[in-house]
């Protein structure tokens, strides 16, 4: 097993909370040698990550204050800080992740460490989840349940005898369910930057966040994405509603899907292939007239059929391996977290 080398901090590593399951705001550098895991931090976050049974080499006992004195600049120091570490622990050459800074890697080769890229090796490392991140999964995703019944309500609750949804004498709006959704994110102890509520021809636009008042019949998409503190792991779901008498596209959109979601959830086991699965839903839906990137021209961008993967890994990142999609890769694992979400979309209308 190669020497191993990862840099950052864990709020914006996935390669590094992996390994360090605790959350801490400034980078530092973990290491792996001969079976040992270690840590090289600042003296602050000594005890915390002592803690969870990781060795640690403080930056006091690295030295940092005589880099100082040295004149080693203060934005400076994590380098040399790093190559001592290095030199403390013998590693001599080591695999990085993709995302390892380019300035600590030229120095620590200058110093004569071997580095070299591997993005499978933390890849792999990732795909199986552990049991705590598994418990992260299961509290984002009922957190993500709970705001899909929140948003529900209010849609439900809403006057829809006019031009537009009304409620407490307001349109209701995507900005009012979403203030609804964050309400129940923060008592479920979640994050969540974004997400997605929209309404009409907006549903039909990858990643439109969504915003305005919000009609009767037209589709609702909420795609919902938070983040377990704790853990930092991601759930990912996505819901459509329609209040009031849904339009036959619509309907037919629906029937469709959810064939094509129930289909390609009955392949989902280890062994089973992403592309493979998400080829019988494009063939489905082309039987069905709609358009689909396996049959398009080269070159050519969809905005309306089916335009996007069938599905994504989902953990330390909302989209990581394994990818379900156009692209062939490897197989489904036992201990993948996986997303099945087929969409169909009209341009102008929704999806």
């Amino acid at each position: 097993m190669p020497d191993v080398l990862i840099y950052g901090d864990t709020l914006r590593s996935p390669e590094l909370r992996h390994e360090v399951s605790v959350p801490i705001p400034d980078p530092f550098l973990y290491a792996e040698r001969n079976g040992r895991r270690v840590v090289a931090i600042h003296s602050l976050e000594v005890p915390r990550v002592r803690g969870i049974g990781l060795d640690v080499l403080s930056w006091d006992e690295l030295g940092w204050e005589e880099l100082l004195d040295q004149g080693i600049a203060r934005d400076e120091l994590y380098l040399h800080v790093a190559e001592r570490a290095c030199r403390s622990l013998g590693v001599e050459a080591a695999v990085v992740p993709p995302g390892f800074p380019v300035e600590l890697a030229d120095h620590l080769r200058a110093a004569g460490v071997e580095l070299g890229v591997d993005r499978e090796e933390f890849t792999r490392r990732r795909r199986v989840k552990s049991e705590a991140e598994l418990d992260g999964i299961r509290r984002a995703q009922r957190a993500a349940e709970a705001a899909m019944d929140a948003a529900r309500g209010l849609l439900r609750s809403a006057d829809a005898t006019g031009d537009v949804l009304m409620i407490d004498g307001e349109p209701l709006t995507c900005e009012r369910i979403k203030q609804e959704i964050g309400d129940v994110f923060t008592a479920h102890d979640m994050a969540a930057e974004e997400m997605i509520v929209s309404h009409g021809g907006q549903s039909a636009v990858g990643h439109d966040m969504g915003s305005g008042p919000i009609s009767p019949g037209e589709p609702v998409v909420i795609d919902l994405w938070p983040k377990d503190r704790e853990t930092g792991c991601h759930a990912d779901m996505t819901r459509t509603y329609c209040v009031g008498e849904p339009p036959e596209e619509l309907v037919e959109y629906h029937r469709l899907v959810k064939q094509a979601l129930d289909e390609a959830i009955s392949g989902v086991r280890g062994g089973a292939y992403g592309h493979e699965l998400y080829r019988g839903t494009c063939e489905l839906f082309e039987e069905h007239g709609h358009k689909t990137l396996l049959t398009k021209d080269l070159g050519q961008t969809l905005e309306e059929g089916f335009f996007h993967g069938l599905g994504h890994g989902v953990g330390l990142q909302v989209h990581e391996d394994p990818g379900m999609g156009l692209a062939p890769g490897g197989p489904l694992v036992p201990g993948d977290v996986v997303t099945v979400e087929p969409g169909l979309y009209g341009r102008g209308f929704g999806g």
